[in-house]
């Protein structure tokens, strides 16, 4: 998701929080992981953030509308890209990659009921597959097995469509591409979303200004060196990632 907005706006200052000592959201509390968001974007917010894009589809079903509630600053959010799955569904057969937060939660049952008309939504939810990307592990044994074991019944049932629904799963794309062939269209919201971003910037926040060099600055809650060198993996440069205050680290309360 940063890849796809520093694309699109190569002037802006980016701030990225990696909460790395607290995934994956997929199997914690609606709570927890609103709370966890709150403390996030009113850290961003502190170092002089605009706007705030909440790069995962878990932490948008549980603490979207929150954020919106407390903040008055544009709250970009994301969710599985159904609609254009939909529309690119040959066999009539669609099969959604993502954790069990995203999957249970009322957000995801209403995109399915505005967008799925006739076509088979096949959920799939995939435990350990955050886990592998966020050790920078992204084709190696264990990455593969789970990604076969995953794929394996919504390709039995001739999905020809995958929605990754994950911010996490782009990174296993050249591996779930190998393991499905070539006949698989993969679907991410990466684009529509910094797209979504630039629009509302442009038309919320008309009189700003900034640099024409853009920046990039990351944090963890997690241990600095892992998060540096996965990071830098990752983002294909090498960066050097600070670590949250302790105000970010705890659990966080709504104001």
């Amino acid at each position: 998701m940063l890849r796809h907005i520093r694309e699109l706006l190569p002037g802006e200052r980016l701030i990225y929080v990696a909460d790395s000592a607290h995934v994956p959201y997929g199997n914690k509390l609606a709570d927890y992981i609103e709370q966890r968001s709150i403390a996030i974007t009113r850290f961003l917010f502190e170092q002089g953030a605009e706007a705030i894009v909440v790069a995962c589809n878990t932490a948008t079903a549980a603490a979207a509308a929150t954020l919106r509630s407390q903040f008055n600053q544009p709250i970009v959010a994301m969710e599985p890209a159904v609609k254009p799955a939909v529309a690119a569904t040959k066999s009539g057969v669609v099969g959604v990659l993502a954790t069990s937060g995203t999957l249970e939660s009322a957000r995801f049952a209403a995109l399915l009921e505005r967008h799925a008309g006739d076509v088979e939504i096949l959920t799939q939810g995939c435990p350990g597959l955050v886990e592998q990307v966020e050790r920078g592990d992204l084709s190696g044994p264990e990455t593969r097995a789970l990604v076969e074991h995953y794929l394996a019944p919504l390709l039995a049932r001739s999905a020809d469509t995958l929605i990754l629904g994950c911010t996490h799963y782009p990174f296993l794309a050249p591996v779930i591409c190998e393991v499905t062939g070539a006949h698989i269209t993969l679907v991410d919201t990466g684009t529509a979303v910094a797209r979504q971003l630039q629009r509302r910037l442009q038309t919320e926040l008309p009189q700003r200004t900034h640099g024409m060099q853009g920046s990039t600055e990351f944090w963890t809650s997690g241990d600095t060196r892992t998060a540096s060198r996965i990071i830098s993996m990752l983002w294909k440069t090498q960066v050097t990632v600070q670590y949250l205050p302790q105000s970010c680290l705890l659990r966080g309360t709504a104001a």
